[in-house]
């Protein structure tokens, strides 16, 4: 990402208010679906902002690292946790996704709202746990204007087609998908498949 990006995106999130720690949560899109979430594990956020969802994930139990790529971001991400009580279970570090996702364990969860980049749809994939969950929000042409950063008609559902689909979704210029990890299969036991 170039300079002029980051400092557009500092100035952005320099002129929001920072979220109060009783406001933090998913995107709205996902609030029916807050029981899917784990309680435990480790959770990615990608391009997490102000860390609302971060906090929140870690609120439910799970450790967290967000990344993004403003500074100014990333100390709102800090302060939100440290007064949320969930400072010791949030780890926010500057990270230009240009560069692709940073190494890690696998995760429970990998979270990533209104950011597109079609470069990182097969490395969250490929992050996720067996049985981990991808909730995914990204500006669409479902009822906006072509973009470059929006989602054609049904791409989210095609490129994670490998998932789990428990829900999905796209209207008013917002496409979004939840879907889980399927389980690695296990090969049968001799017992199991009537050879012992």
């Amino acid at each position: 990402m170039s300079v002029e990006d980051r400092t557009r995106w500092d100035a952005k999130y320099a002129g929001r208010s920072v979220p109060a720690p009783d406001t933090v949560g998913p995107a709205a899109v996902f609030a029916p679906f807050v029981d899917a979430f784990p309680a435990a594990g480790y959770a990615l956020d990608i391009a997490c902002g102000q860390g609302a969802a971060a906090v929140w994930l870690a609120q439910r139990g799970l450790q967290v690292s967000g990344f993004d790529v403003s500074p100014v971001a990333i100390e709102q991400a800090r302060g939100l946790a440290q007064r949320s009580g969930v400072g010791d279970r949030c780890r926010f570090d500057v990270v230009d996704l240009d560069d692709g996702l940073p190494g890690g364990p696998p995760a429970d969860v990998v979270y990533c709202a209104r950011f597109r980049d079609r470069r990182l749809d097969a490395p969250m994939v490929q992050r996720l746990a067996p049985g981990g969950l991808l909730a995914v929000t990204a500006l669409s042409q479902v009822g906006a204007a072509p973009g470059r950063f929006r989602a054609a008609p049904g791409e989210l559902r095609t490129v994670f087609a490998g998932l789990e689909v428990i829900a999905e979704g796209e209207a008013d210029g917002m496409a979004w998908l939840l879907g889980r990890r399927r389980q690695k299969a296990t090969a049968p036991s001799a017992h199991e498949d009537g050879r012992g």
